[in-house]
């Protein structure tokens, strides 16, 4: 299946038609969005909805979007199921009504853009409802079709990113580009299309010259203070529950920036789920047990260039952060721990016990190697792969007086980092058997998880940054990496 993948260079430069905002959902903070419909719809039997999602947390129970007559589910609901299949129930009065995809949809590296088109009037459920995923219609191994429409429905609450019942599920992912059309039933070419010089990559169209009908909307998510705001001229504004302006994202179908990776888990406790949040920006452990001497990648890797991101902790029990070259932990040691001996590893440690200010390089780590992290102190990762050095700062200041922008000389660099052809190496977080608890939170740029009080670009002008990235360092998202990495 085409996808637009954060390494693929031609996703990050085909797009004609650029996406420049996205909304990030946390389950976490129970966040969604609701609208009351009152005017009559354009068609009770026909709609069509178009949204693009970047999946944080796998193998739940997630509501895309939801109707609600008060006091239950009233059906149209789109939901990813606990196998990670997409599901459609389009029902207004029926449960039988389903309609569920052959295929998962496992990858938080990517962008997914999906579209549902129902028309309860057409003969046979086949040709009732289409589900369509980056261009692909879908083999839809449960297909019930549908009856009246129900989420653009007078009279009901259409919700987006929670459904309604005994039980609420939330999504934990980024949103980008959500269109409803009411009253035409559009397939895929109306939202995207194939890049003519790479056809195996989706890319998004402009949508703003749609005709939307009466309960149409088109959220673009570019308001920060208002990410509801319908852009479609209906007005059809919806009202945002848990979501703040921090949660306005630059992270895009045509611009992927990195996130923590959830299959790029070496774990010994608790399952992953349990310890990333806020769309995998978020780094939570409680104490033994809960990712003890256990790793976790990220989502975007680099075997080039000159590269910044930023992560806060708010304790300083344990914590290790850098990048590896081994990014599913192929030199993880017995436990999958990525920062021990031969874990191939290069960053340093946020605990400040016996190894106060601790450096690791490649499985060889040096206690008391500069003065160490408080807690919220706010570290700047610089990695420079085409001169072979790393550094780090805290609070601004880099450490042993480095200079990221010292070149070929390394001026205090925290230590060397081989440039290998072929290698790519990937931002990683570790928790080390101190039997505590781990908070990390992230920053590469498009969404921060922790406040932001002056707000710094890159060179390009990407991402959103406590601190500045050195002149020549830039956000690991894949336009930067099209033309650096």
């Amino acid at each position: 299946m085409p996808l637009i993948l954060p390494g693929n260079v031609a996703s990050a430069t085909a797009a004609a038609y650029s996406i420049d905002n996205s909304c990030r959902f946390n389950d976490g903070d129970s966040a969604y969005m609701t609208r009351a419909f009152d005017a009559t719809q354009t068609s009770t039997s026909t709609f069509t909805i178009s949204v693009w999602v970047k999946r944080g947390a796998l193998g739940t129970r997630q509501s895309i979007f939801a109707a609600y007559d008060g006091s239950s589910e009233a059906g149209d609901d789109l939901e990813f199921e606990t196998d990670d299949t997409l599901s459609y129930n389009g029902s207004g009065s029926s449960s039988s009504k389903v309609n569920t995809t052959s295929a998962k949809f496992r990858d938080p590296s990517a962008w997914y853009h999906i579209v549902v088109a129902r028309n309860s009037g057409a003969t046979g459920a086949s040709n009732q409802v289409k589900i369509y995923v980056n261009g692909v219609l879908q083999t839809l191994g449960t297909n019930g079709g549908c009856d009246t429409s129900q989420f653009l429905r007078n009279g009901l609450n259409s919700r987006i990113g929670v459904n309604q019942g005994a039980t609420q599920y939330y999504v934990d992912m980024y949103m980008a580009e959500f269109v409803a059309i009411d009253g035409q039933m559009l397939d895929h070419t109306s939202f995207g299309e194939f890049d003519e010089d790479s056809p195996t990559i989706w890319k998004p169209k402009d949508v703003s010259g749609l005709t939307f009908g009466t309960n149409g909307f088109y959220l673009d998510f570019e308001d920060s203070g208002d990410l509801g705001d319908d852009e479609s001229g209906n007005t059809n504004d919806f009202t945002e529950t848990n979501l703040a302006a921090t949660d306005s994202s630059t992270d895009t179908p045509t611009n992927n920036f990195c996130t923590i990776n959830p299959l790029a888990w070496k774990p010994v406790g608790t399952a992953i789920g349990s310890i990333l949040s806020e769309a995998n920006g978020l780094y939570t452990s409680s104490g033994a047990g809960t990712g003890n001497n256990s790793s976790v990648g990220c989502t975007i890797g680099f075997g080039s260039g000159k590269f910044y991101w930023e992560a806060k902790t708010t304790n300083t029990t344990t914590g290790w952060l850098g990048v590896t070259y081994e990014p599913v932990g192929g030199n993880a040691d017995s436990n999958g721990y990525m920062f021990g001996s031969g874990g191939g590893a290069y960053g340093i440690s946020t605990y400040t016990g016996g190894t106060n200010g601790e450096k690791v390089v490649d499985g060889s780590q040096t206690p008391n190697f500069f003065t160490g992290i408080s807690a919220n102190d706010i570290m700047s990762f610089a990695y420079d792969l085409d001169n072979g050095y790393f550094y780090l700062g805290v609070n601004g200041t880099y450490v042993t007086s480095g200079d990221p922008t010292s070149g070929s000389s390394g001026t205090g660099a925290i230590d060397a980092i081989p440039h290998t052809l072929g290698r790519l190496y990937y931002p990683i977080i570790g928790n080390g058997n101190y039997g505590a608890s781990s908070v990390l939170q992230m920053n590469f740029g498009a969404c921060p998880t922790f406040t932001i009080s002056s707000g710094n670009a890159d060179g390009n002008g990407y991402g959103n940054f406590e601190y500045a990235p050195p002149s020549g360092y830039y956000a690991l998202c894949t336009k930067n990496l099209a033309e650096f990495g």
